[in-house]
């Protein structure tokens, strides 16, 4: 029979493990940390309904408006020999393949993932799509009669628009993620000649997609290349403005839609907090909830009902591109858009 004082020493050093391994925080709750790059006001009411669900509580970090994901996904490669994140939330998704090139995701099949398109999930298991953007025109009506409105994001370096047209610099975000896919499905030579073509067409290079939809909106540029959720919140806020999925005809390059991308960070501390909130957030409710909200995400998961605000893969033609070769052309792009852009404005 073990003496009291065994006792206390047994449950001490088990205290002590189970701070040291991470399992509780200081408050003396489960938690998880959380690095996301989408914004607050949408994932922390989300985060919320979790905890209160499970009692595990969300330590969320977000990007910065200057770095976006590129910075959220730097910190994690800063931190690989010791792991702060527990789950990666990235709204995008080639910097979440950049993670997955390094070897830093784990290994995880949630339940869920299976009732996704095998195109926005991994075979291995180290991550998984989930609601989607797009990327639009979005378009002053005011400004362009229906008739004469840009069909494709070939217009951007069209004469034509010279002065008239905005676009994020694409060295963040998913403008940066769109022009990794552009030197995939185009090559380098001509993906580097659209670009060249954007910077002598005199396109207004501001510092986010939100931006562009505020410059369209407010007549200071004609139309601009920028993300539905932007577009939607402009639109639903009354001003003159509509989307164009661009590049629609029969040969054309198609819209892209990038997924929402969650992973887990191998050698984490709150592992298993975090693959609980993995299947939370791949939950039919939860892509519900992220398409009924301000942000119009576009739910991937066939059980879940698609906003009428937006097009989906289903209902546009949509650019084909493997993310993964994508994502292997970060760097060429990278550099030669740094080259070109970094102190544009």
């Amino acid at each position: 029979m073990p003496s009291s004082r065994h006792v206390m020493i047994f449950v001490s050093l088990t205290l002590a493990c189970l701070a040291l391994s991470g399992c509780w925080s200081s408050s003396g709750k489960e938690e998880v940390v959380v690095y996301t790059a989408l914004d607050a006001n949408f994932s922390e009411p989300i985060f919320a309904e979790f905890t209160k669900e499970t009692g595990i509580e969300v330590r969320p970090k977000f990007d910065t408006e200057s770095t976006k994901t590129v910075g959220l996904a730097n910190a994690i490669l800063a931190e690989a020999q010791r792991p702060r994140c527990d789950l990666f939330w990235n709204n995008e998704i080639l910097n979440t393949l950049r993670l997955k090139q390094k070897g830093l995701l784990d290994v995880y099949h949630p339940p869920l993932a299976k009732e996704y398109p095998a195109a926005v999930r991994s075979p291995d298991g180290l991550w998984h799509g989930f609601a989607a953007r797009a990327r639009v025109l979005i378009v002053n009506t005011d400004l362009v009669p229906e008739g004469e409105r840009p069909t494709s994001i070939l217009d951007l370096t069209d004469p034509k628009w010279k002065g008239r047209a905005a676009m994020a610099k694409p060295l963040f975000g998913t403008t940066a993620t769109h022009a990794a896919c552009l030197f995939t499905v185009w090559g380098d030579e001509r993906a580097k000649e659209f670009f060249r073509k954007v910077k002598k067409n005199d396109v207004q290079i501001l510092s986010g997609n939100k931006q562009v939809a505020l410059a369209v909106s407010a007549g200071r540029a004609a139309f601009g290349l920028t993300d539905t959720d932007d577009a939607v919140s402009q639109i639903e806020g009354g001003r003159p403005v509509t989307i164009v999925y661009p590049d629609q005809a029969p040969d054309g390059l198609g819209t892209l839609f990038i997924p929402n991308t969650l992973a887990l960070i191998k050698g984490s501390p709150h592992s298993v907090a975090a693959r609980r909130l993995v299947d939370y957030l791949l939950s039919p409710a939860v892509e519900s909830k992220l398409a009924a909200g301000p942000s119009a995400q576009i739910p991937l998961n066939p059980n879940v009902k698609p906003n009428p605000r937006v097009e989906t893969p289903q209902t546009v033609r949509a650019m084909e591109v493997d993310f993964d070769k994508a994502a292997e052309k970060w760097d060429t792009a990278a550099k030669y858009l740094r080259d070109q852009f970094a102190t544009g404005e």
